[in-house]
């Protein structure tokens, strides 16, 4: 993250505390990057750090969708990004080396969890080793009417014959 900081320009930046703006949608201007290589080489390395940093997945991928022709609004939204990552260099997920290459998986669900819509969250997380390698926390679409309809919404379901 420093040397992607450091091939930006952006070591000495300020911090924020979010990775995109929250307040209002971008309209991008029409005046295009002058130096679309290095919008590219940035955007591509910041796609490879979402591996370790979840919280920056939904940032990047908004900017990946303008690889082909970036403009100076976009190169904008990129060092908003790199000053995120300024402020949260010691985040994301830490991948060890493991004596074991056991799979163990963990869900839980809250049946009815949230008070205001009365909706179940479900998720769950995947190990291997000691390496989290996947996960899902997910709010459901409908209210359940039972425990049991609330926690099975994760599962395939298959059309009844």
């Amino acid at each position: 993250m420093k040397d992607l900081l450091g091939r930006s320009g952006m070591l000495d930046c300020k911090l924020l505390a979010t990775p995109a703006a929250v307040t209002k949608a971008v309209t991008p201007s029409e005046q295009l990057f002058d130096n679309a290589t290095q919008y590219r080489r940035i955007v591509e390395a910041l796609q490879y750090l979402t591996i370790t940093r979840p919280d920056l997945s939904y940032a990047v991928n908004r900017l990946c969708q303008f690889l082909h022709s970036p403009t100076i609004d976009h190169w904008a939204l990129v060092k908003r990004l790199l000053r995120y990552i300024k402020g949260t260099l010691d985040f994301g997920l830490r991948l060890t080396p493991s004596l074991s290459t056991t799979i163990h998986a963990f869900s839980d669900s809250d049946w009815a969890g949230c008070p205001i819509d009365r909706k179940s969250t479900s998720g769950f997380a995947v190990y291997l080793g000691s390496n989290l390698v996947s996960w899902l926390s997910k709010k459901q679409r409908m209210v359940a009417r039972s425990s049991t309809e609330g926690s099975t919404k994760l599962l395939p379901m298959y059309p009844p014959r």
